[in-house]
Parts: C-alpha cells; structure tokens; sequence
C-alpha cells in the first residue's frame, strides 16, 4: 500500500521569532523557541481529512550553547485546535523551522 504524504511548506523567519510549519490539507502547525523555553503547536484545518499521523523534528539551541533535535510522532483527529506537541525548557531559539509531515491516518 502506498502511503500519501502530505508536502510540507514551511515559512522562512527570523531566529528566535515565532515560525510556521504548514501541511498541505490538513495540519497546520506552529513553533517558538525563546525566553528559555519551546513549545510547538498545531491544529486540525481540514474537517473533511480523517485523522492525521504526524511525525516532527526540530533543531533547538540550548541555554548551555549545545544543539539538541528533538523528535516524535503524534496522531491529530478532525477538530483538534492549538494542541501542544511539544513543550521543553532550556532552549533559548531554535536552529530551524519545525519539520511537521503528517498523512492520512486511515
């Protein structure tokens, strides 16, 4: 069976600033890094998609001057509105824009 990933357009901002990882169709997702925290949120967009399983990786500058990506995966149903994936501390911005890549969970 072949699976249909959904294409990933992420917007490009400033370090430290708020950035957003868009999955076409479905999720929407968004993430900050700054004042010693993360926390990476997203939201259901399309009421006729089915669940969405979503995998995410994001490169994070720590308050100690290291890197650190963190992963995971995450299933989002249909009406799930600014759900946090992902909260940390100990991060003061963030090496790159969250990678959110999600597909049909059927």
């Amino acid at each position: 069976m072949m699976m249909n990933w959904l294409k990933i357009a992420t917007l490009v901002t400033l370090a430290g600033y708020p950035s957003l990882a868009v999955a076409q169709g479905a999720a929407s997702c968004g993430g900050a890094a700054m004042l010693g925290g993360a926390q990476l949120n997203c939201s259901h967009v399309n009421p006729k998609a089915p669940n969405q399983f979503c995998t995410f990786s994001w490169a994070l500058h720590t308050t100690a001057g290291d890197q650190k990506v963190v992963e995971g995966t995450f299933m989002l149903p249909p009406g799930a509105a600014n759900v946090t994936i992902y909260q940390g501390s100990g991060f003061d911005s963030a090496l790159s824009d969250p990678i959110v890549i999600c597909r049909d969970a059927n």
